[in-house]
């Protein structure tokens, strides 16, 4: 495996075009993701006037200070609570991510209680079933602060009630397979809520501020009658003196986060005696050599628009330790580039496009993905691509079954795969380069990253050319304004859904990051994999019931 020969020139002019349409890209971004905190900042006031702190204040203590956090899903719900995108706030109404613990990695969730105490936002149950997902899959502890008033009953969706449960049945799943789920109830837990400390292994709750009940006082006194106070129903005195639904009983937030802490290291997960997997990961993950060129330049590789080229191969060696790659069959499907390589230690299998994915680069993918099922090695997905090539010569080569034999083994392989959208993903070029729908450990999206069945010029011309067939058909002749004005209307629909943070918005990725992030949470992310396969599990037939 040799140093990767760059030929790209970083300081050229339509490098630095690229390079400002991304920062520009990027700083919409944060621009959204700061929308959100200064939405939960506004409730500041209150949560003082109630000794409360806020819920980034929490996560922030709750976690290791310097370690890693990996945020989730940080744009969720995006255009859904309000089609305006200078007024949605993103987010789903829940703060998600990948962080330590006492030494620990774990999943942390916490409600975001100061916009609309703590209410499940658009897509908000989306998102925790995503990282709950996440957590089951990858074994990680489940730690939730809760402080939520529930579902929003203004904008009550039964579907939305149904599908709730399985928000319930993954907290039993995950304790049943050995993975701790641990709850700081910070507020109220109302209804279903009530469930989410019902459901955990450990239950720490503040006294005077936790409440858990199924029915509160308005709703006990609709549907029965009695009437009783929130503390006889539901605080958290009585819950850790009466009921027994809490373990540990704290003064305030903060010491309901320190027990927490407490509690995660007594799990002594992150000091066991380490299994032969544990030690192979430990030695993995140093000695590894950085890219040799400055992270700066992946600024400056993606065009604003998908008919300008690029050579992906570019940006797979500015990912992969000391840019080496050993590519696979380079001379043959040239348009389909699959090489191997190590990110932080980590050995990979890369795969990347330059163009649609004709019928050599169908069969070049499929032969590469079982490659790397032989040696174990994760795959990595780096989308840009317009799709599977199309024309009277490839339908006759057999692009169908050829490209269908490359969803075949992405969908089955063997190792896990984790995607990131640079550029294009069109088409069925989506499914075959691990899009959304065929789950990936991760995925995550470039700023400039675009999803569609295909471009939304295509998309307008086929409906023009539809549309004046039909009418020809019945004798009328087509009306050329009208025509413009119906392609004009589909070219903006598509453009409007494609974009990254609309896609984002609707949880068909992990989240959206800055392409000089890329390497880090690509290594972040296999180590999570790696750690969570060396993790010993005790598995229960059933959860941890409550006593």
């Amino acid at each position: 495996m040799s140093a990767f020969a760059s030929r790209w020139n970083a300081a050229s002019a339509q490098a630095q075009q690229r390079r400002a349409h991304m920062l520009a890209r990027i700083a919409q971004l944060r621009a959204l993701e700061q929308r959100a905190q200064d939405a939960s900042a506004q409730a500041g006031p209150r949560f003082a006037r109630r000794h409360q702190l806020l819920p980034r204040e929490r996560v922030a203590l709750l976690l290791d200070a310097g370690a890693p956090w990996l945020p989730l899903c940080s744009l969720a719900g995006f255009l859904h609570d309000v089609p305006d995108a200078e007024k949605s706030v993103p987010g789903g109404g829940i703060i998600a991510g990948i962080g330590f613990i006492s030494g620990t990695r774990c999943m942390v969730v916490a409600s975001d209680s100061g916009i609309e105490a703590g209410a499940i936002q658009p897509m908000g149950l989306d998102k925790i079933l995503r990282v709950q997902e996440i957590a089951l899959q990858e074994r990680l502890p489940f730690i939730h602060l809760v402080e939520s008033a529930g579902a929003n009953l203004m904008r009550y969706r039964v579907e939305g009630f149904v599908y709730g449960g399985s928000m319930f049945r993954n907290l039993a799943r995950l304790s049943s397979a050995g993975i701790p789920v641990i709850t700081v109830q910070h507020g109220s837990g109302t209804a279903g809520g009530a469930y989410m400390p019902g459901l955990s292994d450990i239950v720490i709750m503040v006294e005077g501020r936790s409440r858990a009940f199924l029915a509160g006082p308005p709703l006990l006194k609709a549907a029965t009658g009695e009437v009783a106070t929130e503390e006889e129903l539901g605080g958290a005195l009585m819950h850790t003196t009466v009921s027994g639904l809490g373990e540990y009983l704290a003064q305030d937030d903060r010491e309901a986060l320190g027990m927490a802490r407490r509690v995660m290291a007594q799990l002594y997960w992150s000091n066991r005696p380490q299994t032969l997997a544990g030690q192979a990961l430990a030695a993995i993950e140093t000695g590894y050599a950085e890219p040799p060129w400055p992270v700066d330049e992946l600024l400056t590789l993606m065009p604003a628009h998908h008919r300008e080229p690029v050579d992906m191969r570019e940006v797979a060696a500015r990912l992969v330790d000391g840019g080496a790659l050993l590519e696979f069959k380079s001379g043959y499907g040239m348009a389909t580039v699959c090489a191997q390589a190590a990110i932080q230690g980590h050995a990979v299998g890369l795969i990347t496009n330059n163009g649609p994915i004709d019928i050599a680069g169908a069969n070049k993918a499929t032969h590469f993905i079982q490659w790397m099922c032989q040696l174990g090695h994760p795959i990595v997905y780096l989308q840009n691509t317009t799709g599977y090539m199309v024309g009277k010569e490839m339908e006759q080569g057999g692009i169908i079954k050829h490209g269908s034999k490359m969803i075949q083994a992405v969908t089955n392989a063997t190792v896990p795969q984790l995607t990131i959208q640079c550029g294009a993903s069109f088409g069925a070029g989506n499914y075959g380069m691990c899009g959304r729908g065929f789950a990936p450990r991760f995925l995550f999206s470039w700023p400039g990253a675009t999803t569609a069945v295909m471009g939304g010029e295509q998309a307008a011309g086929t409906m023009r050319i539809v549309t004046e067939a039909a009418l020809k058909r019945k004798g009328a002749e087509p009306d050329a304004q009208k025509m413009q004005q119906q392609f004009d209307a589909v070219v903006a629909m598509f453009e409007r859904q494609q974009d990254a943070f609309a896609t984002s918005g609707t949880l068909l990725d992990d989240g959206v990051i800055d392409p000089r992030d890329t390497r880090a949470v690509l290594g972040f992310c296999l180590s999570t994999i790696a750690e969570g396969a060396a993790r010993e599990l005790r598995p229960l037939q059933f959860g941890v019931a409550r006593m």
